[in-house]
C-alpha cells in the first residue's frame, strides 16, 4: 500500500501517504522508446522518399505528446500526506505539487475518523474531523486502501 507507520516513541505515530506510482521513471522511457520503435516501421516502407518527411513529424507529434502526458501525471502525483499522531495532537500537512502545504490540527481526544462511503467526490471517502473543520485523507488511494486506512486510523486515534 502507498502509505506507511512510523512510531518515533511509545504513543506518538506518523502516517505518511503517497498516490501510487506504478510507472517508474525507467519504466516509463523504456516505454517511450518502445513506441518510437513501433511508430518508426511504417516509416522504413517510405525511406528516401518525399513522403517519409511529411509522416516523420507526426510520429515525433505522437512519441513527444506520450512523454509530455507521462511527465504531466508524475507532477500531478507529487502528492504526500503527513499525519501525525502525539500523546495530545493529531496533525495532519498536505504537500501538494503546486502552492504551499495545507495544514490541520487538533485535539486528539476529539479527532473524529469518519467514512462516507457514497456522499463524497469517491467512494469510501475518508475524512477527519476536529476543531471546526473536516478534512480529507488518501482521497488518491483505492477503494480498499481508504477502507484499511479507515480501520487503521480508528485504532490509532484512540485515546
Amino acid at each position: 500500500m502507498p502509505y506507511d507507520w512510523t512510531e518515533k516513541a511509545e504513543h506518538a505515530h506518523t502516517l505518511r501517504l503517497w498516490p501510487h506510482n506504478s510507472l517508474p521513471p525507467r519504466g516509463a522511457a523504456a516505454w517511450v522508446l518502445m513506441i518510437f520503435g513501433f511508430a518508426t516501421i511504417p516509416l522504413f516502407a517510405v525511406l528516401g522518399s518525399v513522403l517519409l518527411w511529411g509522416l516523420l513529424p507526426f510520429v515525433l507529434l505522437a512519441v513527444g505528446g506520450m512523454w509530455l502526458a507521462i511527465e504531466m501525471n508524475y507532477r500531478q502525483r507529487r502528492i504526500l500526506e503527513v499525519l501525525t499522531l502525539s500523546d495530545t495532537q493529531a496533525h495532519l500537512v498536505r504537500h501538494n505539487p503546486k502552492g504551499a502545504p495545507q495544514e490541520w490540527s487538533c485535539n486528539r481526544y476529539w479527532a473524529q475518523i469518519e467514512m462516507h462511503p457514497d456522499g463524497g467526490p469517491v467512494p469510501n471517502y475518508v475524512t477527519l474531523k476536529g476543531s471546526g473543520r473536516e478534512v480529507e485523507i488518501g482521497a488518491f488511494l483505492s477503494e480498499d486502501e481508504r477502507v484499511a486506512l479507515y480501520d487503521e486510523l480508528s485504532v490509532k486515534l484512540r485515546p
